[in-house]
């Protein structure tokens, strides 16, 4: 099979269930952001923020040593069981720590009065980074679909406990208070209780499921650490664990400094508002994430073949265009992809293209990484992410001040567009790889180009509008088809 069609199915089978799990976690934003105040949603994305980059600290670049090893000794349980015991040390050791000083950390991130939410987290966290390797040792041994299946339930229990603990539990206090369902219901739901803690309860017990869903493979190995092989683990894994860090810091760093640079009475507001926008954007990221968990594995296994420069390259160009049609869907219909999220929070609308394009030189810039992951040079991609970190750092202190959350959209914007040029200079000097820059532009800007046509018109009719802006989807179509007909043909076929 044509090996880009192989991984075009692997993205599809990682991604379908990981797109329409998220389109159904998405039913939460509209939810929440009709629920929850604007300040209210703020500190509950505050919070996630804090939860991703303790995420990328705990799990310390192992993930990706994992397929690397992994791949390197073909699938040993060796890899594996060093791995996990390794993140098992760590992690039971922050949770101790955790344990013993909550109210210090909720009082160092300004909320003394919820070090509950800081146990809950910490749990949250634990789950979480126990279950990363269990996880990744599906996608390196391609049992796509029981990891789909085990994703998919992690999103739906938590949707369910979500509606359950902030629709359902409410509405029964309220109109049937002396019954024996509420009765049962109030030995574990508190009415008096903020609901934002119920997002953080709902979150746990879905992880904590995931987790046991996943613990009979976790025991079928046995744990133990092989001390070389640690060693050597650990000099491949650290560079990444700095390069993760710095790179969710430029996703998470913006939302997080709204919080202490912005006016006290409307910094928790801002971060709301900016944030249902950042959930619209994310529409872009859910395809990237797919695509990386199919590609990671296929770029060490298909590292030996004598074509394998080439397939990357073409993976980039394809890659451009898929990510191209998503910006244009999105945009192009965004009267109705807005209505996910409450009328109150529409108003941050215009930062949207900022951050669907700065996804997309993300999405980028991870299909540039191959070149640093098989050369064994991590420590570029740590150099990049912290350069892009630098930018994200320094303007978002300037712009917010005076631009709000517009000027950190900005800085999101530069930080990844830094990344990718970084990443591309230094792979023509490492592992050139031949790229087709001149279509990847051509895609990329055509993409742009429409999207600033489809707002020129003034439309007196949305049917209208709709209409027009469907035609210039079929123009980038026909672009692509016209430039790329005959490997497509060729591709289909094989």
């Amino acid at each position: 099979m044509n090996p880009l069609k192989k991984l075009a199915g692997q993205t599809a089978v990682y991604g379908i269930p990981s797109i329409v799990g998220r389109i159904l976690n998405y039913l939460l934003v509209p939810l929440y952001t009709r629920v929850f105040e604007q300040d209210e949603y703020g500190i509950v994305i505050l919070m996630y923020s804090f939860v991703a980059v303790v995420f990328i600290i705990l799990t310390y670049g192992m993930e990706t040593a994992f397929f690397r090893y992994s791949e390197l000794q073909k699938h040993n349980n060796n890899v594996y069981s060093t791995s996990q015991s390794s993140l098992l040390i760590t992690t039971g050791s922050f949770l101790l720590l955790v344990f013993l000083f909550a109210s210090d950390i909720a009082r160092w991130i300004e909320y003394p009065n919820h070090s509950d939410y800081v146990v809950w987290l910490s749990l949250i966290l634990g789950f979480d980074v126990l279950s990363a390797i269990p996880f990744a040792r599906l996608r390196a041994l391609n049992k796509a679909l029981k990891f789909a299946a085990f994703k998919v339930i992690n999103i739906a229990t938590n949707i369910g406990f979500n509606l359950f603990f902030i629709l359902l539990c409410p509405w029964l206090v309220k109109n049937f208070p002396e019954s024996d369902l509420t009765g049962f219901i109030l030995l574990f739901f508190d009415p008096g209780r903020s609901l934002i803690a119920y997002v953080f309860i709902s979150n746990l017990l879905a992880s904590g499921i995931t987790f046991l869903l996943l613990l009979p493979d976790m025991l079928r190995i046995r744990l133990r650490i092989d001390p070389v092989l640690m060693k050597q683990m650990l000099i491949y894994a650290l560079p990444m664990l700095f390069a993760g860090l710095a790179g969710v810091m430029n996703e998470t760093l913006g939302r997080i400094m709204l919080r202490y640079l912005l006016p006290e009475d409307i910094a928790e507001a801002q971060l709301g508002i900016y944030s249902a926008s950042y959930k619209v954007a994310i529409l872009m990221a859910l395809f990237i994430q797919a695509f990386r968990y199919a590609a990671e594995p296929f770029f060490f296994s298909y590292a030996r073949e004598k074509d394998a420069r080439s397939v990357y390259a073409d993976m980039m160009k394809y890659f451009v265009i898929a990510i191209s049609l998503i910006f244009l869907g999105i945009m192009l219909y965004l009267d109705v992809v807005i209505l996910l999220i409450g009328s109150r929070f529409r108003e941050g609308a215009e930062v949207i293209p900022i951050l669907l394009v700065a996804y997309m030189f993300l999405g980028m810039y991870y299909n540039l990484s191959v070149w640093f992951k098989l050369t064994n040079n991590t420590k570029y991609g740590a150099m990049m992410a912290f350069a892009g970190a630098a930018v994200t750092l320094v303007l978002n202190y300037l712009l917010i001040p005076e631009m709000g959350y517009v000027g950190s959209a900005w800085a999101t914007f530069a930080c990844f567009g830094l990344m990718l040029v970084l990443s591309w200079l230094l792979m023509l000097r490492h592992y050139p790889i031949p790229y087709n820059i001149w279509k990847i532009i051509l895609y990329f800007v055509t993409a742009i180009a429409l999207f600033r046509v489809s707002i020129l018109p003034d439309w007196s009719s949305q049917a209208y509008k709709f209409a027009f802006n469907t035609l210039l989807i079929l123009v980038y179509v026909a672009v692509v088809w016209y430039n790329e007909r005959k490997k497509l043909k060729k591709l289909l076929n094989n």
